[in-house]
């Protein structure tokens, strides 16, 4: 799997060289957009009947919408890495929040997805959130991205928290709400200024790929008024929940999330913060949105449109209440289901398509759209077939890792997740979307339950060395489990 930097770029450098100008009017460019922690909570998606997303709304008018994409972890720094790979998880063996892949040696010479676009002529660039964490100095920066612009994240911050102290560390990042400040002092507006400034002086000539990573909604989810005033101060925004939602789930799910900043339902109820936070969530949600519209109308301004593929993605999920937790690190749909909408040349336009995608599928989709050479050691395959025809069969399911031993299989109707220990979890989306109902002890599933359980990882990599922060081990001998490789957890120990 591994392949030399400096051979894949130096030929196809020399190659670009040669050509570049008709490289230039032939390609497409692309505007490669990230959105932090955005679950389906968006108006294509339809997953909260009040979220108001117009600008994301008239680009699926454009393009195709994937109402069943899926990250390959639901956690930033491993779903990044694998999704600008092409590698699964089970794969790179990066499944916490650190290592930086360029710090393992297996990964540190891996062309990534815009190094691939820039060994072929284009001009790359970045701003905001694109890779999770800084690669380092100047010059690993420039390996990365030729042109780097404002790294973004919070901005304009209140002076003390406005919340209450949470429970497992009171982290700083637990906090949302709504303080005095300007649209203008957040990290989001900022790289989108940047971005529309760098899209009004794009040479012609020059094929490019601009990477924009929006921070919001993540934590903390600090907006102005004028996006709360959006949304109802009342609990017609809390998404539905049942109180028994853990009564038929295996308590190895609980590992997955055993010890993590991110309150339980109960601490949100008890504190009164759980409309606070949905409602913050829906607000920060909207800016994003009209960030993104600023950065479209740039691009259409530039005249750019027609001549390039725009791709919005999410890097996981978040749950606000369901399954009895607030933040990501799970394998349900809330955690797992995010965005992905393609417009631009070689795109249907209007199109809705169920079939099963991954985020591991942008590396060889783009490469497809754009007319660059393939490349034989990706593990996702390209959309390229439902961007022209949304009903066009997919054989494969989404499938998401968290941790060794801890996978989901998402196929067109069913989700099946098997953790570690073996116990198992299955559920008909279609009758049952908000995974309520746990079918995997149901005979009458049995065949569609065997059919997922073949798409498991044949291979699960162990931690990455100097993998760090949200991991979990699980040993069968003793049935034990150890989280973040300080806290033992046994099977009759209370959940936190």
């Amino acid at each position: 799997m591994n392949v030399p930097i400096q051979s894949a770029c130096l030929a196809a450098l020399l190659g670009a060289a040669l050509s570049a100008s008709a490289a230039g009017a032939a390609r497409p460019n692309v505007l490669f957009i990230a959105i932090d922690d955005q679950n389906d909570w968006i108006g294509p998606l339809g997953g909260h009947r009040l979220v108001k997303t117009p600008h994301l709304d008239r680009l699926a008018q454009r393009g195709t919408t994937f109402l069943n994409a899926h990250v390959q972890s639901p956690l930033c720094n491993p779903s990044r890495t694998s999704l600008l790979l092409g590698l699964r998880t089970t794969t790179t063996g990066i499944y916490g929040l650190a290592p930086w892949f360029r710090n393992v040696d297996a990964l540190r010479d891996r062309v990534t997805l815009p190094q691939h676009f820039k060994a072929h002529g284009y001009t790359t660039y970045t701003t905001g959130k694109i890779f999770h964490g800084n690669p380092g100095g100047p010059a690993k920066r420039a390996a990365e991205f030729d042109v780097w612009g404002p790294a973004g994240g919070i901005g304009a911050k209140p002076p003390q928290k406005l919340i209450p102290p949470t429970p497992m560390g009171n982290h700083p990042l637990m906090d949302w709400g709504c303080f005095p400040h300007r649209d203008e002092e957040k990290g989001d507006w900022q790289i989108t200024t940047w971005a529309a400034e760098r899209l009004r002086a794009m040479p012609r000539e020059q094929p490019f790929f601009l990477a924009v990573g929006y921070f919001l909604p993540h934590v903390p989810c600090y907006a102005t008024q004028k996006w709360f005033d959006l949304y109802p101060d009342d609990d017609s925004v809390l998404p539905p929940l049942r109180d028994d939602d853990r009564a038929d789930t295996p308590r190895a799910a609980w590992y997955l999330h055993w010890d993590l900043p991110e309150p339980r339902l109960a601490w949100m109820r008890e504190n009164g913060q759980l409309r606070n936070l949905v409602r913050s969530y829906l607000a920060c949600t909207s800016f994003m949105d009209a960030q993104i519209g600023r950065l479209l109308e740039a691009l259409d301004a530039a005249g750019l449109a027609e001549n390039t593929v725009v791709v919005v993605w999410g890097d996981n999920g978040y749950h606000l209440g369901e399954k009895a937790i607030t933040g990501k690190n799970t394998l349900w749909e809330r955690a797992t289901r995010v965005p992905l909408i393609f417009a631009g040349p070689g795109v249907a336009r209007g199109a809705r398509c169920t079939r099963p995608a991954e985020l591991l599928d942008l590396y060889p989709t783009l490469v497809d759209l754009c007319g660059l050479p393939p490349r034989a050691d990706l593990e996702g395959v390209s959309l390229c077939a439902q961007l022209a025809d949304a009903a066009a069969p997919r054989a494969r399911p989404a499938v998401t890792s968290h941790n060794p031993g801890n996978h989901a299989v998402r196929s067109e109707r069913y989700r099946y997740i098997r953790y570690a220990d073996s116990s198992e979890e299955f559920y008909d989306l279609h009758a049952d979307p908000n995974e309520w109902t746990n079918l995997s002890g149901d005979s009458a599933y049995a065949a569609q339950i065997a059919e997922h359980r073949r798409w498991l990882p044949a291979h699960d990599s162990p931690h990455a060395p100097g993998s760090a922060h949200r991991i979990l081990t699980y040993d069968a001998a003793t049935d034990q489990a150890v989280w973040e490789d300080r806290i033992t957890i046994r099977r009759c120990d209370p959940v936190p």
